[in-house]
């Protein structure tokens, strides 16, 4: 409920741009809903596969060749595993994972067409993960951040000018340490978009 309610209210911070900027610039604000993590099975394992909600913005000056990128995008996933240590044997634990990326960057849209309209675009991400396990009554938990990068691309379809559909797909890449172990916090970003364009 909490992370709902950030990007309710990111969506509408970025939901009322100033009027005379609008007037030259064009944009597009989209929940990324339905969306899926794939991290590294390796480092993440049983909790590699993350439901993963979001907000992506893009804007530009109509004299651009390019917009502007920002995002948000929170995922997380929790299961329970057997482990195995030589000094315990085999034991189940509870594990809970979450990460968060803030990307900044750059987006070409392909917009030859006012409805269906495909785009690409790269740059920074800071990327924030945790972990936490719970056995034998105690949890033990880490987490770090790194700056990485993102690359992706996807597709709007604009319906009516007002309203947005499509679907993203994005890599992005930070090496973070937990537990003393360095791994990957980036991953496979797979999902829909909803919003709406100016």
């Amino acid at each position: 409920m909490k992370k709902l309610l950030i990007l309710i209210i990111m969506f509408f911070s970025f939901s009322i741009p100033n009027l005379a900027i609008c007037e030259e610039s064009t944009g597009n604000i989209n929940f990324f809903l339905f969306g899926t993590k794939q991290l590294d099975d390796y480092d993440w394992e049983p909790v590699d596969k993350h439901e993963e909600l979001g907000i992506l913005l893009d804007f530009k000056q109509k004299s651009w060749p390019v917009s502007i990128a920002f995002g948000y995008l929170s995922s997380s996933d929790e299961q329970t595993g057997l482990f195995y240590l030589p000094e315990i044997g085999t034991f189940t634990a509870d594990v809970e994972a979450e990460t968060t990326e803030l990307s900044f960057g750059i987006r070409k849209i392909f917009d030859d067409s006012p409805s269906v309209r495909p785009y690409i675009g790269c740059g920074l991400a800071l990327i924030s993960a945790e972990a936490r396990v719970n056995a034998f009554g105690t949890s033990i938990s880490d987490n770090d951040t790194a700056m990485g990068f993102w690359i992706g691309g996807g597709v709007y379809f604009t319906v009516s000018e007002y309203f947005n559909i499509g679907f993203n797909l994005r890599l992005s890449q930070a090496e973070v340490t937990m537990f003393g172990v360095e791994g990957e916090a980036g991953g496979t970003h797979y999902g829909l978009l909803l919003g709406i364009p100016w």
